[in-house]
């Protein structure tokens, strides 16, 4: 079975989502706040979100924005408006698509299936290493069994130190190859994210300290032994 999320603060369009999704093989957590559906997705997983844009207290934008932060998971976004500038402004959030109410229901679930889809075509194996595995289509890992929660920029870096153990990378080859040329991210961005990540990495059980090492003057590295 796959996981919908859907949030709108109305519960008439949360049940016809419903109603429309579950003869297809979809559990639906429906959720009539965007703060809670956010704290949902930070703790759970799910295959994709039906977001609606214009919700009290916390918007759909907002809510997009603030999913992305921690998860690649498929956002699809719903609105009563039109307007082709509210539509860039969900997509520049983060939003893979864009539905305008009322919608058809096969059209709906056509472009549920082509979000996906596209998700679908990314996914890799994963990287592994003693235990501890990133899932690099979902920003997913896990040490074991245990659930560990990264931002995208701490699962990226984690995820080119494991591709490349022993390496060296330097504070500015990371901020290069992390956060792009011509970035105005300082050095020490790099150092607290290697904190962050090290302190996540121990609270999961996982030895950070024996591998991921500092090398004095230089950067950082993965150590593999």
């Amino acid at each position: 079975m796959k996981t919908a999320v859907l949030v709108d603060d109305e519960q008439r369009m949360l049940d016809l989502l419903e109603l429309y999704l579950e003869p297809h093989g979809y559990t639906c957590i429906k959720k009539d706040s965007a703060h809670d559906a956010v704290l949902f997705l930070k703790h759970n997983h799910a295959d994709i979100v039906i977001l609606d844009v214009m919700m009290p207290n916390m918007d759909g934008w907002e809510a997009c924005k603030r999913i992305r932060s921690f998860s690649a998971i498929p956002i699809i976004m719903l609105t009563a408006r039109n307007a082709a500038e509210e539509m860039v402004k969900g997509l520049k959030y983060g939003a893979d698509d864009y539905i305008t109410k009322p919608f058809n229901e096969d059209v709906l679930l056509a472009r549920i299936e082509a979000v996906t889809r596209r998700v679908l075509q990314h996914e890799v194996d994963g990287v592994f290493f003693k235990g501890l595995k990133l899932n690099e289509s979902a920003y997913e890992a896990h040490y074991q069994t245990k659930a560990i929660s990264l931002t995208p920029k701490e699962f990226s870096m984690l995820s080119l130190f494991l591709k490349s153990p022993d390496q060296v990378y330097s504070r500015d080859h990371l901020l290069s190859t992390i956060w792009g040329y011509g970035t105005n991210t300082e050095d020490r961005t790099i150092d607290s994210h290697i904190r962050n990540i090290r302190e996540k990495l121990r609270h999961a059980g996982f030895p950070a300290d024996v591998h991921l090492k500092t090398i004095w003057g230089i950067g950082y590295k993965w150590s593999s032994s």
